[in-house]
């Protein structure tokens, strides 16, 4: 179902039952809870729980479909988000090989692109702010970029170009 329809369907299901708890509501507590006579027959007190029966129904089955519907989406989101993130792991991993990146240096760029600051990658790794600024210009240098702001960009161009190739085909 497309979004606007299911978006459609939830808020016209959303106001019918809002009506019938309004219709419900003030009937009952004007005839219930006030000292005012509705003085109307049977057949509309019939049609009052009628209606407010039916949308509540229609509330309750519209919540269920609408639940199945947005857990399997959010099944088909999950799986999409570990494919992508391994498709991102196995395309750093392949550049980082055309690259010729030491180990040490792979580590380095690694946490550079999840956004760790050179000190930071220093404690993790347990050497010197200064030997961590020579091995990310070595993987700048190799990698063609000149900053850290750069070599994320590359692989941000990866994605856009590998994406628009899939809906290309």
């Amino acid at each position: 179902m497309k979004t606007k329809n299911r978006n459609l369907l939830v808020w016209t299901t959303v106001a019918i039952q809002i009506f019938c708890a309004l219709l419900f509501g003030a009937y009952f507590i004007l005839e219930t809870y006030l000292p005012v006579g509705l003085n109307v027959g049977w057949q509309v007190y019939e049609l009052v729980e009628i209606v407010t029966a039916f949308g509540l129904v229609l509330g309750a089955v519209m919540g269920v479909i609408l639940a199945r519907q947005l857990l399997k989406r959010n099944e088909r989101v999950e799986e999409q988000l570990r494919v992508v993130s391994g498709e991102f792991q196995k395309m750093l991993e392949e550049n980082f090989d055309g690259w010729g990146l030491s180990p040490s240096e792979r580590d380095v760029a690694y946490f550079a692109i999840k956004g760790m600051s050179n000190n930071e990658i220093a404690e993790l790794r347990g050497t010197s702010e200064g030997t961590v600024k020579a091995q990310m210009n070595a993987v700048y240098k190799k990698a063609a970029v000149e900053s850290r702001t750069q070599l994320l960009g590359y692989f941000i161009e990866e994605l856009l170009a590998e994406d628009g190739e899939n809906q290309a085909a």
